[in-house]
């Protein structure tokens, strides 16, 4: 059971799974997602066994894994991961990531957990993705926790303690592992770095009256995520394109739900998952200090470092570096056949933009926006690597 506080936020109660799932599998518009994501299915089928179902574990190993295989099959070259020895498997913890894709980093971060045999972790969303109502019973279905976004002052903060509670809630006493994203929203520009204020939230609860100490309790760890080709890449260099000709520019749902189907749908070659140290070795020199600031910072910077430094590096990367650069630094990195198909890639990626009267220097402008996607992750590893 979960405490009452966090009831309008947290996964649905195994009590509530029948009663939600019927609501779920009776909607429309969950019916017409499945058969746009998944072609060929049979509704029907996938629903009789969905409401067999009573509880998120088995809902997670009998339908998801199937689901996420199905999605790694169709859309990646594999999915890998390393470094989970560099962690204790039996402490709940919470993991932190740079932001690729609005849905999978977190649902790939579920599969490789079940692949190892534990448990998925529970998922940090932003309402704002939850567009219907039935995204919104999917996602609490499926171990998923509501982040309320866009609230007044006072009612921003209520609902950061709220969150904040029910993750040390989720790790202290429920036994459970959860995700956060490093930031809200993604790095557009594929340059990750932690926000101070998802920090600050992660600190407003705990059992210490020190922010370093409330932060040990959560055995923070990284996790860097490399997508070998990000299909949204040519949507982001719009996006920057549409802002650079009107400032006030903003997205629409309409735009979210089409970034959320291309991350989901496209291929994205291979992608890995870098299980890195939890940081609690770098804070504990700070459990007396009263400097929050510093704190704060302090931890940003270790969970960007090991991020940075743990990152897997495609060819495309040096590619990219090296076209932004003028340079041939990385040459040995990519084969001249591997590089003409790499201008391929962006040149056709270019060409699904939707703007009207894109000049060629317009055109120039999303190219470099896109090679910068690709190249800062290299450029991150290599400023964070040669301080070590």
């Amino acid at each position: 059971m979960i405490a009452e506080e966090y009831k309008d936020i947290a996964p649905f109660d195994d009590e509530l799974f029948s009663e939600r799932m019927k609501k779920l599998v009776s909607d429309p518009g969950f019916e017409n997602a499945i058969k746009y994501v998944l072609p060929g299915s049979d509704f029907r089928e996938l629903a009789d066994t969905l409401l067999k179902i009573d509880n998120k574990e088995d809902f997670q190993k009998k339908v998801m894994l199937s689901i996420l295989k199905k999605l790694e099959d169709g859309t990646t070259d594999g999915v890998t991961d390393s470094g989970l020895d560099n962690i204790d498997l039996t402490q709940p913890r919470l993991f932190m990531s740079n932001h690729r894709d609005i849905v999978l980093d977190a649902s790939f971060l579920g599969l490789v957990m079940i692949r190892h045999g534990l448990p998925a972790q529970e998922v940090a969303l932003g309402d704002n993705l939850l567009i219907y109502d039935w995204i919104e019973n999917l996602v609490r279905l499926n171990k998923g926790i509501i982040v309320k976004r866009n609230l007044r002052m006072t009612k921003a903060l209520e609902a950061a303690k709220q969150l904040c509670g029910y993750i040390h809630y989720c790790i202290r006493d429920k036994k459970e592992s959860v995700w956060i994203a490093q930031r809200e929203g993604r790095a557009k520009d594929s340059s990750d770095t932690t926000q101070e204020s998802v920090l600050k939230m992660l600190s407003l609860n705990g059992e210490s009256d020190n922010i370093a100490a409330r932060l040990m309790e959560l055995h923070l760890t990284p996790v860097a995520i490399s997508y070998e080709f990000d299909p949204n890449d040519y949507l982001k260099a719009t996006e920057f394109l549409a802002k650079r000709r009107d400032p006030d520019f903003k997205k629409s749902q309409k735009d979210d739900l089409r970034s959320m189907e291309t991350g989901l749908l496209k291929h994205k070659g291979r992608v890995h998952f870098s299980i890195c140290k939890e940081i609690n070795p770098a804070l504990e020199p700070w459990v007396d200090s009263n400097d929050k600031v510093e704190i704060i910072r302090h931890a940003c910077t270790v969970i960007d470092k090991e991020i940075h430094s743990n990152y897997k590096i495609y060819p495309v990367n040096y590619y990219a570096y090296d076209k932004l650069e003028g340079a041939t630094e990385f040459a040995g990195k990519y084969t001249p056949e591997q590089a003409a198909s790499y201008e391929a890639y962006f040149n056709a990626q270019l060409d699904k933009v939707r703007l009207d009267d894109v000049t060629p220097e317009e055109r120039d402008f999303m190219l470099k926006s896109m090679l910068k996607m690709y190249a800062n992750p290299l450029r991150n590893q290599l400023k964070s690597t040669s301080h070590q």
